[in-house]
């Protein structure tokens, strides 16, 4: 029995009591702190991140929270379970899992599907990953139409058209409002309209105003009779992006194809026609208005019409008042029969001189085609053409070199607002306190995803070289526009860096800040515009601070790239200045933003088609080039 009274019993019992309150206090404060801060956590990834960062960086200076918030949102746990996938190939069968845990951008898998659809079929203001397959097949008559289709998605729409309309007669489709105001679009259609007889397709404003759409027609009615399929407001206002037609109108009869104002306003887009309107009978394409007022638009056509009979093709406004360009007609027309007539009237008048090569062009045909040139624009290549019933007139030959600047003067406000937004490059002296200049949309329109830990990075091979794996991991479609932005990204990543730069593509924070300390060292600061105000409006300029006291500096940008996860392309960019700058309202002078700003002192080995010279003028090595950091990218420098 234990006495009360004595001295160790009391002492033992003080002991119990204030490691009863210590273990009470301590739970209550460690619920307390989960409750309120869920990110002092020490094992988040974000506080991971936090804590390489004050390792390596030898100051205290905030963080940008947004950089913060983009480290993988994987556990420990999860980290370990997808790196071992990941080390043994086996990542791809948990993809949908992987994507969703991590936040990738990850393509739907849009599956074929055996269902078949003998009914007219309306969809209208539909906005769903889908795949359409044995629609409107063997099908007499009736139409298909659709409306507001895929419009106005923040994400990735991603449709598939298989075996659509085949072997039908007098079958009409009709896509109207289709994926428009639409980000990283992908649609392809797969023998659609293939073995018909009479019917159309009419796409009438499809993607319009949308970014990096890619858009796909492979075997795109093939051996089809008196069949009609117009393009009509196709992609216009778009920016970047591809189309492709492969196998398009390949052994048709009385085919007759009508693009009308194609990529129209569309900022450096690019369209790819192989084998088009191969070995057709009778075939009647036309261009009009194609290409007009784009800004450096890329155009191929590789064996078009080739071997055709009594083709009848014509290109009138084609790349009219564009800005630069780049065109490419190989093997055009090549063998055809039964005097094939093609007709370039206005062609190629671009405002600053591109460039179109004609390769084979009409080599081998009979002697009673003929191919019209009036009109024709500037600095051209003819290379192993036939010489017989080919006329220029009214040509215009190249002109002096192109490599200095362009010809901005030449260039409406109005269209240089289209190709270039107001604001997006201005020089030095507008960051000046009282100035007021429009402020581009500094918004990031990209794919919203995370980082990838490095144990699983580690893993993922990264070149171009190995491709095939990657598209195996992520279950990447070929000729898909996720393969198309993985290959650019790896390109740009793998590309020699220019004359004195320094670049690295980094997949994690902790990459970054590798990158970013090995140029400038350890006392680091990380720079990026606070908000996103003030954009496609006009601003004041406030207070101004120069950094590193406004004298010339290196510093280390980062870009965000497209790829499944989060990518940025690093590169140091040396003689330039970096500014801070308040911006107000102009009407009520109140701050509404603090935007980072930098400007790049030399330019010389810019291309002289960059958009910067298109807005400012001048040319390489003439001006410098200021402009804001945008929206979720930054910019390092040496700490003030």
């Amino acid at each position: 029995m234990i006495n009360k009274n004595n001295n160790t019993y009391k002492l033992l019992l003080n002991h119990t009591s204030t490691l009863f309150l210590f273990i009470l206090f301590s739970t209550l404060t460690v619920s307390f702190a989960r409750h309120v801060a869920e990110d002092k956590n020490p094992f988040t990834p974000k506080a991971s991140v936090i804590r390489y960062w004050d390792t390596h960086v030898s100051n205290n200076l905030p963080k940008p929270s947004f950089l913060l918030s983009k480290a993988s949102p994987l556990s420990a746990v999860d980290t370990a379970t997808f790196a071992k996938l990941a080390a043994t190939n086996t990542l791809s069968t948990r993809l949908p899992e992987f994507c969703s845990a991590a936040n990738l951008l990850c393509f739907p898998e849009v599956l074929p599907s055996l269902e078949k659809h003998t009914h007219d079929v309306k969809f209208s203001g539909y906005d769903d990953d889908h795949n359409f397959t044995n629609y409107g097949t063997n099908q007499a008559g009736g139409l298909d139409s659709f409306k507001n289709y895929s419009n106005g998605l923040y994400a990735n729409p991603v449709s598939d058209f298989r075996q659509y309309s085949r072997n039908s007669a007098g079958h009409k489709e009709k896509f109207n409002s289709y994926g428009n105001d639409a980000n990283v679009v992908d649609q392809s259609f797969h023998t659609y309209g293939t073995a018909t007889a009479g019917g159309s397709g009419e796409f009438k404003e499809y993607a319009a105003r949308t970014n990096v759409p890619d858009l796909r027609f492979s075997t795109y009615s093939d051996n089809a009779v008196g069949r009609e399929q117009s393009f009509s407001s196709y992609s216009e206002d778009g920016n970047s992006g591809q189309q492709r037609f492969t196998s398009y109108g390949k052994g048709g009869l009385h085919a007759d194809n009508k693009f009308k104002s194609y990529g129209t306003n569309s900022n450096v887009a690019g369209s790819d026609f192989s084998n088009y309107a191969e070995k057709g009978t009778s075939p009647n394409d036309t261009f009009t208005n194609y290409g007009v007022n784009m800004n450096n638009p890329t155009q191929k056509f590789k064996n078009y019409g080739d071997g055709s009979t009594f083709a009848a093709e014509s290109f009138a406004n084609y790349r009219d008042k564009s800005n630069v360009g780049d065109d490419s007609f190989q093997s055009y027309a090549k063998n055809s029969r039964g005097g094939a007539q093609v007709d370039f009237n206005n062609y190629g008048k671009s405002i600053n001189e591109g460039s179109d090569t004609f390769k084979g062009y009409a080599k081998g045909a009979d002697i009673g085609h003929k191919v019209g040139f009036k009109g024709y624009g500037i600095n051209n290549t003819f290379k192993d053409y036939t010489k017989d019933g080919v006329s220029f007139s009214s040509y215009k030959k190249t002109t002096t070199s192109t490599t200095h600047s362009l010809n901005a003067n030449s260039i409406s406000d109005s269209l240089v607002k289209k190709w270039v937004q107001p604001g997006k490059f201005f020089r030095e002296k507008m960051l000046k306190q009282g100035i007021v200049m429009p402020m581009p949309d500094i918004r990031d329109k990209s794919p919203k995803r995370s980082f990838l830990p490095r144990p699983i990075l580690s893993k993922i091979p990264f070149t171009s070289s190995k491709i095939s794996e990657l598209k195996e991991m992520f279950k990447v479609s070929d000729n898909s526009s996720m393969e198309k932005m993985m290959m650019e990204s790896l390109g740009d990543c793998e590309r020699a860096p220019s004359m004195g730069e320094t670049k690295k593509c980094v997949a994690s924070v902790e990459d970054m800040i590798d990158f970013a300390t090995s140029v400038l060292g350890h006392n680091i600061a990380a720079r990026t515009t606070e908000n996103v105000n003030g954009s496609k409006t006009n601003v004041m300029v406030g207070k101004v601070k120069g950094i590193n006291g406004g004298k010339v500096t290196e510093s280390v940008s980062c870009h965000q790239s497209l790829f499944p996860y989060l990518l940025y392309y690093c590169h140091s960019v040396p003689k330039v200045r970096v500014y801070e700058a308040d911006l107000l309202d102009p009407k009520l002078k109140t701050k509404i933003n603090h935007g980072v700003a930098i400007c790049h002192l030399d330019t010389t080995a810019w291309s002289p088609t960059h958009g910067a010279f298109l807005a400012l003028g001048s040319g390489p090595g003439r001006i410098e080039v200021c402009h804001w950091i945008f929206e979720n990218d930054l910019t390092w420098t040496i700490a003030n």
